[in-house]
């Protein structure tokens, strides 16, 4: 399975690509940020995100696109960025009929680290060491998105946007899923033993 990550921004918007084998093998394929300068209209920084994020779907063919969910932020035109960044990825997305899975920053952290709270720098050297790579990723964008490919390929967990759930999930996703649907009180565990 192809997973494309998405860290929406407006001046930064990290694209990362792995593909997710059996037994959790992981690798990485490709990492990019889509840089639009704050001096350039809106309209024209929207249409150079789209655009950059479109040729990436196109060159990789992802199964699915994992995207930050974006939550509110003390800065209103921060927030406001990322979200219009990750509305493009969607529709970029949905052109091509290629799910779209949401994960929020504190997932893709606690998926990578082990820690929900982890600072950008110790996700960068996580998803360094993850993916066998001889560098620190940088930016800290471009780790974020491959983070979020991670995050996607390890925990089932994420809301897929407009398709069948069950035929996007890795064969770990898988297991984990049918962990978690026998672990529900009354399903698959006799409790009278």
């Amino acid at each position: 399975m192809i997973i494309l990550g998405v860290d929406p921004g407006l001046t930064r918007c990290g694209v990362g690509v792995i593909e997710a084998g059996h037994s959790r093998r992981l690798s990485f394929l490709h990492v990019d940020v889509v840089r639009t300068g704050p001096e350039t209209p809106q309209d024209a920084r929207l249409l150079k995100i789209f655009n950059g994020l479109g040729a990436k779907l196109d060159e990789f063919a992802p199964d699915v696109v994992s995207i930050e969910r974006v939550f509110a932020q003390e800065n209103r035109n921060t927030v406001l960025g990322t979200a219009q960044a990750a509305g493009l990825a969607m529709v970029a997305a949905a052109q091509r009929g290629i799910p779209v899975a949401l994960h929020t920053p504190t997932e893709a952290k606690l998926a990578v680290t082990g820690d929900g709270k982890a600072n950008k720098s110790q996700v960068q050297k996580m998803v360094t060491k993850i993916l066998s790579l001889n560098t620190i990723v940088n930016p800290p964008d471009a780790a974020d998105a491959l983070a979020l490919a991670i995050c996607h390929a390890l925990r089932p967990a994420g809301a897929i946007e407009g398709g069948e759930r069950e035929q996007h999930l890795t064969p770990a996703q898988k297991q984990w899923a049918d962990a978690q649907r026998l672990a529900r009180p009354g399903r698959g565990v006799r409790r009278d033993m």
